[in-house]
């Protein structure tokens, strides 16, 4: 695995975290209690700070930034990902926030200061757009995302399950 300073800022990781060996991880980036990122997620805290919340998983191929404190951005925006959160294979998670049992479909794009709350479905290969809200308890699809209907108990479940299931994974990657 590859965890890197930056500027004085060392990654924090917590217990029971699998980082694979082919993921980068730079600077102001938290991972929680039994966080994993798998191949060639690169998190990059360097102009921002980047934490993950407990037993989320970063699916393979993930890109992870911030926006930088500027004349555009003042102040600049964080990358925050709550618990229980799973991040399907290839999706671009920029400066935004992600609440706890979400699960964010493969392919998705996520932009700056969106704020997506606890318990939503982002469909595979979505894009939502800066500064966008996507309420608790419901299913996005689309580019730009829009809300398709609210989540059955099911499909709530079924967000938990995921979590659990990419712990339970990274555990056996561990030999725990």
């Amino acid at each position: 695995m590859s965890i890197r300073s930056y500027q004085g800022e060392t990654p924090a990781i917590g217990k029971g975290v699998y980082v694979d060996e082919t993921a980068l991880v730079i600077g102001r980036v938290t991972l929680a209690e039994d966080v994993s990122l798998w191949p060639y997620v690169v998190a990059r805290g360097d102009v921002n700070a980047i934490a993950i919340g407990a037993r989320s998983n970063i699916q393979d191929l993930c890109v992870l930034h911030v926006t930088h404190d500027g004349p555009y951005s003042p102040g600049g925006l964080p990358l925050v990902i709550g618990e229980d959160v799973t991040v399907g294979h290839q999706c671009l998670l920029h400066a935004c926030r992600i609440g706890d049992r979400c699960l964010i479909g493969m392919g998705s794009i996520v932009m700056d200061g969106t704020v997506i709350a606890a318990d939503v479905l982002l469909a595979a290969g979505s894009l939502v757009s800066p500064g966008k809200l996507l309420e608790a308890g419901n299913l996005y699809r689309g580019n730009p995302a829009q809300k398709v209907r609210t989540l059955t108990t099911q499909e709530l479940e079924m967000l938990r399950y995921s979590a659990d299931h990419y712990v339970r994974l990274k555990d056996r990657y561990l030999g725990a």
